[in-house]
């Protein structure tokens, strides 16, 4: 028996109309809104990116204008303490003698208070109250008298000069408590932003060079090159010495050799045989790290720092130093390798 079938175009009873035609219009909306997402930047991570070696510059010098009057200010206060530590010192040089002083004579004057005015009459007194004429005594007690007034006189002069020194003494060793502590907090505060300076330079990039005596040197790709240019900046201020090669004074080849001998290259000492050593290179595509070369006879090179710039030993009465290298007729550029 056949089966009665529903036409196609017609929805069974009791059932939701054309359900495939819903889910194509939610998946559309659903497509529409994530598009829309994206286009807002909401589904897409935020990129971030890395700073330039000039915003890392930038960013070290704005720590160093906080460094140096830093490092000023500790110097000033350091050199201030030196000399008030040393007043202390002095001071209390003078104060020990008169601490002795006054504590004998306090003794002193003690020792006749006690023996006269608490004890009674020592045996010496006693003998000469026994045997002495009325007038003698009366002469010893007004001299022992005028002793005593005498030594407290002593005694008052020792204590009023200690104690001038005592107040010296203890408004400078206030004053040396509080140049300390500010000692302690600018050595403190020199060392977070020396640290923070040390942070950004770890952060340049593997190719950047960054030496003391040279300019900064970007895109430095060879890690030889890298070593070459930081011996060969080190040396800057080395006298010329004609035939030097190291480690006090060089001529111009003499610092290339041993500034790629550092790089673990070796060199001949010889301008000539440099030139023939090294891969040849178009002006256009010179490389930090590059040897540059001058005059047609090549009697004089310099290591290329980039930017037309070089570190050179340049002659005698000159020492070792960067200098364009546009003063010269360029005659090439080889690489060592």
């Amino acid at each position: 028996m056949p089966v009665a079938t529903m036409p196609p175009h017609r929805s069974a009873p009791g059932r939701s109309a054309r359900p495939g035609g819903l889910r194509r219009v939610a998946h559309r909306l659903l497509t529409l809104v994530a598009a829309a997402a994206v286009g807002a930047g909401m589904l897409a991570a935020p990129a971030h990116a890395a700073p330039s070696v000039d915003e890392i510059e930038a960013q070290i010098d704005k720590q160093w204008e906080q460094l140096e009057p830093t490092i000023e200010q500790y110097n000033k206060v350091r050199a201030q303490l030196k000399v008030n530590r040393k007043k202390s010192a002095d001071l209390q040089k003078k104060i020990e003698p008169l601490a002795l002083q006054s504590e004998l004579a306090m003794t002193r004057v003690g020792d006749l208070a006690s023996r006269y005015y608490i004890d009674g009459p020592s045996q010496e007194i006693g003998a000469l109250l026994v045997s002495a004429k009325p007038d003698t005594l009366t002469e010893q007690l007004t001299i022992l008298d005028r002793l005593a007034k005498q030594e407290r006189k002593e005694v008052e002069g020792v204590l009023k000069v200690r104690a001038k020194y005592d107040a010296e003494k203890q408004k400078l060793d206030g004053l040396i408590a509080t140049q300390t502590k500010q000692q302690n907090d600018l050595a403190a505060k020199k060392k977070k932003i020396d640290a923070e300076i040390k942070r950004l330079e770890k952060s340049l990039p593997v190719t950047t060079v960054k030496t003391a005596a040279c300019p900064t040197v970007n895109g430095v790709v060879s890690a030889a090159a890298r070593t070459a240019i930081k011996t060969a900046c080190a040396q800057v201020g080395d006298p010329y010495v004609w035939g030097a090669t190291g480690p006090n004074s060089f001529d111009c080849s003499g610092l290339t050799q041993y500034a790629y001998k550092a790089a673990g290259i070796s060199l001949t000492h010889f301008t000539g045989a440099q030139w023939n050593e090294g891969k040849a290179i178009p002006r256009s595509e010179a490389r930090p790290g590059d040897l540059v070369f001058f005059f047609s006879d090549l009697h004089h090179v310099g290591l290329y720092l980039g930017n037309d710039k070089m570190v050179h030993a340049p002659r005698a009465g000159k020492p070792v130093q960067v200098a364009s290298i546009n003063y010269m007729p360029v005659a090439g550029f080889r690489r060592p390798s």
